[in-house]
């Protein structure tokens, strides 16, 4: 008798649970083939953006370093001889004139010997003039009275010598300039040679800078160069080449570059650090933008191009070639024209295709010429 495997009521369930199963598979398959293709249809919210339209600017390319401001007449000064400091002519910071006495030393002394040394000159302008009379009498001989004419040389010569002594008493300033801050004070005792004060001569600096050795054949003497102080809140100022050294470093590859800033207020100070901008080559007329309409990507940069499509606003993205940058704004070498509207801000949000709506009530700051608010 044969043993039966699957009863009638058995098929019915395996049956019943294969339509069941396969109902809800199917139904899922249907319902995402359904969700895919509104996600796909579903209307895409208008992204907020400011825009700029691109320029053009008549630009130069300009290399890019950094230098540290030298006197270009500085010293420490200091005493020749040694001696007692008797006074102090000046005020620490003062500016003083050429020439200017800055301090004595205690001279009493050399005085009174530059006074017994006056007395023997008298002296013997006297007896060389007795002489000529006696001369003239033939009470004397010739040579005695060149003798008499040799004593007062040397006596007048003696005379010098000690008010050098006695100059040499008093520190003066060399130049023009303002002075720093005294080490010693009255009383003090001051070797030969020891600083006394700094003098800084204000009224124009250098600034030394280094560049590659590719650029060697295009710095000449007189060319512009812009300098910013980042000590003065980003303020510039404008100087020349005035330098420029004929040997390049063999472990850097540089070469040395010397600038001369004029320094009419005395902002500017010995050792500060500046940022240099040199310009180079040809000035061409080049698109510029806002740097706050570039996109930066590791695959490349670009720019979202506002285009008219169908009566509303979208946005198209589109890669670029940037040049170098000034102030708020950006060269852009390739990929875009003059006039064309690029997407300022609101980047992030964007993706190519995309509608947008334009608010340029409140646009990103962009100038070639930023200045600190300093309100």
């Amino acid at each position: 008798m044969k043993k039966v495997l699957f009863g009638k009521r058995m098929w019915l369930m395996l049956i019943f649970t294969l339509l069941v199963f396969g109902g809800v598979l199917g139904m899922q398959w249907y319902g995402s083939i359904k969700m895919n293709e509104f996600m796909d249809n579903m209307p895409v919210e208008p992204a907020t953006i400011t825009t700029a339209e691109a320029g053009t600017a008549l630009w130069r390319d300009a290399v890019d370093s950094v230098g540290t401001l030298v006197a270009i007449r500085g010293a420490e000064l200091a005493t020749e001889v040694p001696g007692t400091v008797e006074a102090i002519h000046f005020d620490n910071g003062a500016q003083v004139e050429a020439g200017a006495v800055i301090l004595t030393l205690d001279s009493a002394p050399d005085r009174a010997e530059l006074a017994a040394l006056e007395a023997a000159r008298d002296l013997a302008e006297l007896e060389l003039r007795r002489a000529n009379s006696l001369v003239a009498q033939r009470n004397i001989s010739e040579a005695e009275l060149d003798q008499r004419a040799s004593q007062l040389e040397q006596a007048r010569a003696r005379v010098e010598a000690q008010k050098a002594r006695i100059e040499q008493k008093s520190l003066r300033a060399p130049y023009a300039g303002r002075l720093g801050i005294r080490r010693y004070n009255v009383g003090d005792y001051v070797q030969a040679g020891d600083p006394i004060i700094e003098l800084q001569a204000l009224d124009q600096l250098y600034v030394n800078f280094t560049l590659p050795e590719q650029l060697s054949q295009q710095v000449e003497q007189g060319m512009s160069v812009e300098a910013r102080l980042e000590a003065l809140d980003g303020s510039t100022f404008e100087g020349e080449v005035t330098a420029i050294s004929p040997v390049v470093n063999p472990n850097t590859r540089n070469f040395t570059v010397q600038a001369t800033l004029a320094n009419r207020d005395e902002l500017l100070r010995p050792g500060m650090f500046a940022r240099l901008k040199l310009p180079i080559g040809l000035q061409m007329e080049r698109v510029i933008v806002p740097r706050t309409a570039i996109a930066y990507r590791p695959y490349g940069n670009s720019v979202y191009v506002v285009q008219d499509k169908d009566g509303s606003k979208t946005v198209s993205q589109r890669f670029v070639t940037l040049g170098q940058a000034r102030g708020d704004m950006i060269s852009v070498e390739e990929g875009l024209d003059p006039g064309e509207v690029v997407a300022s801000s609101g980047l992030l949000k964007l993706d190519s295709g995309m509608p947008v709506n334009i608010n340029n009530s409140i646009q990103p700051a962009s100038s070639l010429t930023p200045q600190p608010d300093n309100g």
